[in-house]
């Protein structure tokens, strides 16, 4: 019911503030497990790549924001969960896997952090999490830089298909999807 209402307020807020366009939603499967991989360019990420979807979209989250008072709930009744920086965190690839193994949808920043137009090294949890959840991963571009009455634009890409990838039991595998990733989110942004 919160993550329902706080998706309609920002739909409404999205579309009178950055006059917020979709592209490509049909590319969304609407049931399984589906990993969608964005570039990461702002703080309001997370709630843009989810925003036009009818989907509830998880996100891993620093474990300190868990810390704050009433927001750290907040965000975790919105479907968060937590994850320490700086290393591997067993527990994070844990939860974001089960999730999708019942089906569910997940939203990761292949980068890390915030690079301005998708240039950043990518990590290679995504894939990792994806392969391993047999999940559809899709590559997401967030077009624009959040102006006030500026347009943004989001787009979601074709599926990667990773049936090349699933047979391949070679060490760089993983790189190799993430770079099949950033390859599709980097000329999607170059597209507009």
């Amino acid at each position: 019911m919160l993550y329902n209402t706080c998706r309609g307020l920002l739909r409404l807020i999205y579309a009178m503030l950055y006059r917020f366009e979709a592209v490509g939603l049909e590319n969304i499967p609407s049931t399984g497990p589906v990993v969608l991989c964005a570039n990461h360019i702002s703080l309001l990420d997370p709630p843009t790549v989810g925003t036009k979807l009818e989907r509830k979209v998880h996100y891993m989250a620093k474990a300190e924001l868990f810390n704050i008072p009433l927001f750290g709930p907040f965000i975790r009744a919105l479907g968060a969960f937590p994850v320490k920086r700086g290393g591997v965190s067993k527990e994070a690839i844990r939860s974001a896997i089960a999730l999708l193994e019942e089906g569910g949808v997940m939203g990761i920043f292949p980068e890390g952090t915030r690079n301005a137009p998708a240039t950043g090294m990518a990590k290679k949890g995504a894939a990792m999490i994806a392969m391993r959840s047999n999940a559809t991963i899709i590559p997401v571009a967030i077009i624009g830089n959040y102006r006030l009455f500026r347009k943004m634009k989001i787009r979601y890409g074709q599926p990667i298909d990773l049936s090349a990838f699933i047979q391949d039991s070679s060490s760089d595998v993983l790189d190799r999807v993430t770079d099949a990733v950033m390859t599709e989110i980097r000329e999607m942004t170059r597209q507009g």
